[in-house]
């Protein structure tokens, strides 16, 4: 193993902090890269349902106003 225990490999000769800030902020990126079109997505799956449904009623509402 490269490092002799843990805390040597947590703390990288005084480099630890900044690689460690490197890789959660490349996670942190990462997550947001493949977690934000999904959302996405739901958002205007769930946005076009409503705008499908509100013009459903609307067109229901007119012809009973006609008397068809």
């Amino acid at each position: 193993m490269y490092f002799d225990s843990l805390h040597a490999a947590l703390a990288m000769e005084g480099h630890g902090p900044f690689v460690w800030a490197a890789y959660a902020i490349t996670a942190v990126v990462l997550l947001t890269l493949l977690l934000s079109p999904v959302l996405r997505s739901r958002r205007l799956r769930r946005d076009l349902a409503g705008e499908i449904r509100r013009r459903e009623t609307a067109a229901g509402e007119g012809r009973h106003a006609s008397g068809t």
